[in-house]
């Protein structure tokens, strides 16, 4: 059994900072891609930034040159770093992971449960 947690979220003035965390945890072989994903009411999810096991990053053209992923293998833990944030950045952000899992080796699709960013003066 695998779980991903998010922390970090909260309320931020436009033109704001905020570092989200995920922590991943349970039954892992490896990880390979992790990657954060946002949904705002109405609008389906999207992803926002991706990011290998070798540290190759991608990111959604609506935030690229403003946040900043990254990750230490060795705590299973993807961060998101976010700056200049905007109004049309609030949503609720959630962490996604690829896992193999230990003693299976079951390829695995992981999510976190969300945590809430809202941008607002």
């Amino acid at each position: 059994q695998v779980q991903l947690v998010e922390s970090g979220g909260g309320l931020v003035q436009p033109g704001g900072s905020l570092r989200l965390s995920c922590a991943a945890s349970g039954n892992i072989f490896s990880i390979y891609n992790m990657g954060w994903y946002r949904q705002a009411p109405g609008k389906q999810r999207e992803l926002v930034a991706r990011i290998s096991s070798g540290g190759s990053t991608s990111y959604a053209d609506s935030v690229n040159g403003r946040f900043t992923i990254s990750r230490d293998n060795g705590k299973n833990t993807v961060h998101l770093q976010m700056n200049s944030l905007k109004p049309e950045d609030t949503a609720v952000y959630y962490c996604n992971a690829n896992i193999v899992a230990a003693t299976t080796y079951r390829r695995l699709e992981v999510w976190g449960q969300g945590t809430l960013v809202t941008v607002s003066s």
